[in-house]
């Protein structure tokens, strides 16, 4: 990947079922733009990377340790390393941003799709 890349171009990683990520990485941090389908739980877990996001589209019920919150467009999450998370989306599915640093390089062993149009923008 060069400097510049539109993110159709970008072939998802399935993450979980029901999950997908396009993801751009540098080499201390990265992003992925995440596509979550309706009524999908991403299951507790945990990992060394700090994660930061954002609600794009849709909505979710996030848990970051002992604390839960309803997000919809806008909405903002800060987990901090090693701290248990897991999230659940609504009706009609939610895209997100996560920023993760550093980068994850447990995601280079994920499945790659074929390339296809992305929900967001």
């Amino acid at each position: 990947m060069g400097a510049f890349e539109q993110l159709e171009a970008l072939a998802p990683l399935k993450v979980w079922d029901g999950a997908i990520a396009r993801s751009v990485d540098g080499e201390r941090a990265g992003f992925a733009v995440v596509e979550l389908e309706p009524s999908t739980v991403v299951p507790e877990h945990s990992h060394d990377n700090e994660q930061l996001g954002m609600v794009l589209s849709g909505s979710v019920s996030f848990r970051v340790g002992d604390e839960v919150r309803d997000l919809a467009p806008g909405g903002t999450w800060r987990i901090p390393p090693n701290v248990p998370h897991e999230v659940h989306t609504g009706p009609d599915g939610a895209v997100v941003i996560d920023v993760f640093a550093p980068v994850r390089a447990d995601w280079q062993a994920l499945e790659r799709l074929d390339v296809q149009p992305p929900l967001w923008p």
